[in-house]
This record gives C-alpha cells, structure tokens and sequence, in this order.
C-alpha cells in the first residue's frame, strides 16, 4: 500500500517522504525494517524514532522532525490502531448454519448470520443481523440480542439477558450466570437466593476472555455503552457500570458498586459492595477500595487514598523499621 494512502485513510499529514513509497507492513519502533511503519506517541522516545529503520512513523503534530517520513495525526495511538487494519483485515465467516448446531424452532437469528459447530440457541432468543456465533457458544432462552454480535467459541450468555449492537465476547464469557446471594438458615446452613434479574449490555460494549457478569435478585447488573472488560474480571450482581469504563484484567467488582462514566480500574483492582465510583475517576492497580469515590479523582493502595498521598506513604515502608527503632529510643 502506497504512503499516500495510508495518510489520506488515516487523516494524517504526510511530511518529509514520497507518497509513492510502498509499505508493506506495520512493526514496533525498535523492529521495523524498510518498508514498514511504525509510531511514536511520546516525545522521550524521540531517540529511538531517529534511529528506526522504517519507513514511515505515526508521530503527533507536534514531534520533533526525524530522517524517516512521518505521518503528523492529532492522535497518534489511534492512527496506528487503524493502520493496523489496514494490513491485517478480520478473517471473513460466511453466513450460514453449521448442521451440528441446534436452534430451537421459536428462535430468530438475523440475515448473514454465521453459526458455527455445535452451537445452542434456546427458545424465544432474538439474534440481530450479521451475527458471528462460533462453537460451543449457548445462548439461553429468551436472551435477546442485538445486530453484529460476535460471541467467541464457549462463550455463554444466560436467560433473558440483554444485549446491544456490535457486541464482542471473547472465549469463556459468562453473561447472567447466578449472583453470589445466600442466606443462613436457623442451622447455620446457607439457603440459595434466586437471581431472575437480567444482565444488559449496552452497544459497542467488549467482554475479554474468562470475564463474568452476574445476574441479580432484584435488580438488573448493566454494563453502558463502550465499556471494555479485559481478562478474568468478575462484575458482581446488580452492579451498574457507565459508559466508556475500561476494567483491566483481574477487576474485581461485588455487588451494587456503582460505576460512573469513563471509569478506569487497573489491573487486580477490588471493590466492595455498595460503593459509588465517581465518573473519570482512575483506580491504580490493586487498589483495595471500600467505600465512594468521588469524580475524576486517582486512588491506589489498600484501603484506597489520594494517590499523590499513597506515593508518599509507599516511599516511606521501606523505612518503617528504622523509623520505629529511633521512636523508641527516642521514649526511652
């Protein structure tokens, strides 16, 4: 593909190269050769871009000039995420129903739909248009979903939930599997509460490998529009998430947290039932939070603080011991 090319389908400015130059794939800065392109986003990397050998870099626009031709994007991280499609295009599934898969007759699935091996749909499930559904997936009774759903192989997704369009599950996602809810007996022995409420996903949400959303006993467990769940997190029952969170692998969320808008929890980050997280706020990796956090703020550490407060207190551990030791010496 000609450099021309790519700037014109990226929207960037092509400076100090030939639109006419061929490139023919996308590396790291440290690994591209001739005929690849690259990106930088951060000025301190400003060395290694000078010295890469590809052919064309993704810089912002205000990045110093280097000796290979550049691409200038207001924002470089998504350029390259978008020239990455340029040269690795998804793998196509034609529409159609794999004869080992099983569908129950009251069942609607949308027109060029894909359904591979083995798959199961239960009575009274709506699937929208251009639905990719691959092996193992099962699709519970009365689940209803929307148009460009793509559920990985063993994915799950339970009675009655809800899901918006252009949906991504990845292998092993559980959607409305039972929320954790018991109650003890006059024998000291823990009696199931039943958990009829739905799961809901909203529009352009991802779900990544292994991840669980829980259904509840009285309320619905939402997820907003955009939100994307990486690896192995767990969303506990009647919990609501905003639009456009992130929740990095191993998040953990018990039940009725609530979740604002544009949220960020890193990796390993808990939080206990019942809290409020305030929308823009970052939790830090494993953050132990335990009660409301307000908008926009930064947290880390366990229980969560300031972080500017938490850096401050974690520089001082180290030191604990001999800081002790002269306290005493001090008394005595």
């Amino acid at each position: 593909m000609r450099l021309g090319d790519i700037a014109a389908s990226l929207g960037a400015q092509l400076e100090n190269g030939s639109p006419r130059t061929e490139i023919n794939g996308i590396a790291g800065v440290k690994d591209a050769v001739e005929g690849q392109m690259t990106f930088v986003a951060n000025p301190k990397y400003a060395a290694a871009a000078k010295s890469t050998k590809a052919s064309a870099v993704i810089v912002s626009e205000d990045f110093p000039p280097l000796p290979a031709a550049m691409l200038r994007s207001k924002n470089p991280y998504l350029a390259f995420a978008k020239a990455i499609d340029l040269f690795h295009a998804p793998y196509e599934y034609p529409p159609g129903v794999h004869p080992t898969a099983v569908i129950h007759p009251s069942a609607r699935v949308g027109s060029g739909s894909h359904i591979g091996p083995y798959v199961v749909i239960d009575e009274n499930v709506r699937i929208g248009s251009h639905a990719i559904v691959l092996a193992h997936v099962v699709i519970y009774r009365d689940a209803q979903i929307g148009k460009n759903f793509f559920a990985h192989s063993h994915a799950v997704v339970r009675e009655g939930c809800r899901i918006g369009d252009n949906v991504i599950l990845h292998n092993g996602v559980v959607i409305g599997a039972d929320g954790f809810g018991f109650a003890k007996d006059e024998k000291g022995r823990w009696e199931k509460i039943s958990q009829p409420q739905a799961v809901v996903l909203g529009d352009d949400v991802e779900v990544q490998a292994n991840s669980c959303i829980d259904r509840a006993s009285l309320e619905e467990t939402t997820i907003g529009r955009g939100t994307k769940i990486d690896n192995l997190v767990q969303v506990g029952h009647g919990t609501s998430v905003g639009d456009d969170c992130l929740l990095a692998a191993q998040v953990g969320l018990a039940g009725s947290t609530h979740v604002g808008n544009r949220v960020i929890l890193t990796g390993q980050a808990g939080v206990v039932g019942h809290c409020t997280i305030g929308d823009g706020a970052i939790i830090t990796p494993q953050t132990g939070v335990a009660g409301d956090i307000a908008a926009g703020a930064i947290v880390s550490g366990s229980p969560a603080m300031d972080h500017r407060l938490w850096l401050k207190v974690s520089a001082l551990l180290n030191r604990l011991p001999e800081i002790v030791k002269a306290i005493r010496m001090k008394k005595e």
